[in-house]
């Protein structure tokens, strides 16, 4: 485990702030607005501790950027990810874990082992978009 510098500790409280998943130059940003003097290079190295840790989820957007949300630590989980807003749902692996497992034995796999996120929008922005239409 790493140190828990003052870095850190401001990086995991920003993170925990957040709703869903968000930038590491976004989390940058708003530390920044706060007056901060926290470095972004800091910020990505601080995300990255936490998620190699297991405080964090990572995820990689549709444009590539990696972009990370505190979790329940310990706990394997999946997500339900608002394409608009970001709101993120942590969901129980049961269902998903036995179906990559008898995808896995089907295809002669052994050990499997998955990363599951669903997109969708929630229901705040699916009202806003049918509204709109």
């Amino acid at each position: 485990m790493k140190r828990n510098t003052w870095q850190r500790e401001a990086v995991r409280e920003a993170l925990g702030s957040n709703a869903g998943f968000v930038s590491a130059q976004s989390l940058h940003s708003s530390l920044r607005g706060t007056g901060s003097p926290i470095g972004l290079a800091t910020v990505y190295r601080a995300l990255s501790e936490l998620a190699v840790e297991g405080d964090a989820d990572s995820l990689q957007s549709d444009q590539g950027e990696a972009l990370y949300r505190a979790c329940t630590p310990g706990q394997h989980h999946h997500h339900l990810i608002c394409r608009n807003c970001g709101l993120t749902v942590e969901l129980e692996a049961d269902a998903v874990e036995a179906w990559a497992h008898q995808v896995a034995i089907k295809n002669g796999f052994t050990q499997p082992s998955h990363i599951v996120d669903v997109f969708g929008f929630c229901a705040e922005c699916s009202r806003a978009v049918d509204s709109a239409g």
